[in-house]
């Protein structure tokens, strides 16, 4: 049987556990995201979840990322509501630092989280056995590769032009 000095000292001792546990556990908090310029569809804790994996996604260090963000608000602005709203979910849940921590595996938040991270979580969700989770790195991917290779931005690196005809028609 424990005597009352020694069920103090291990109440203590969790009590210091449970501090410590917790503090490790908690996200960081999201700082305010800044405002891209020229989007309608995306807000702007969408965009830096954005603008944090394309370099990743597309394997382009150095990327426009403000361009491939506007090119992926424009994806979306043209897609069906009903999958504007499935995306808004998406964005959502990413967006949620408790989810971004614990579901995605990224401690910090989007803007300042790094290469690797960033990779192990497009791969993890690649690779995942939950159909949610392999729908959310499908949707990302196609949204991110058609911002950035729909962009005339990106063409010359691929050695395309298109005729002068149709590039008098875009906007």
């Amino acid at each position: 049987m424990a005597s009352r000095r020694q069920f103090l000292k291990a109440g203590a001792f969790g009590g210091a556990a449970l501090l410590i546990a917790g503090y490790w556990a908690a996200p960081a908090a999201d700082p305010e995201a800044e405002a891209v310029a020229g989007l309608s569809w995306l807000r702007p804790a969408d965009a830096q979840i954005v603008m944090a994996l394309a370099p990743v996604l597309l394997g382009l260090a150095e990327l426009p990322v403000a361009k491939v963000a506007q090119g992926v608000d424009q994806a979306i602005s043209g897609l069906p509501l009903a999958t504007q709203e499935e995306i808004r979910q998406m964005f959502d849940l990413l967006g949620n630092r408790w989810a971004r921590r614990w579901l995605a595996g990224v401690r910090p938040p989007w803007r300042m989280a790094g290469a690797m991270e960033s990779a192990r979580f497009l791969q993890r969700w690649r690779e995942s056995r939950f159909a949610l989770q392999n729908s959310v790195y499908q949707g990302l991917h196609r949204l991110i590769h058609a911002g950035w290779y729909g962009s005339p931005a990106s063409w010359a690196a691929l050695g395309y032009q298109q005729p002068a005809a149709v590039m008098g028609m875009l906007p």
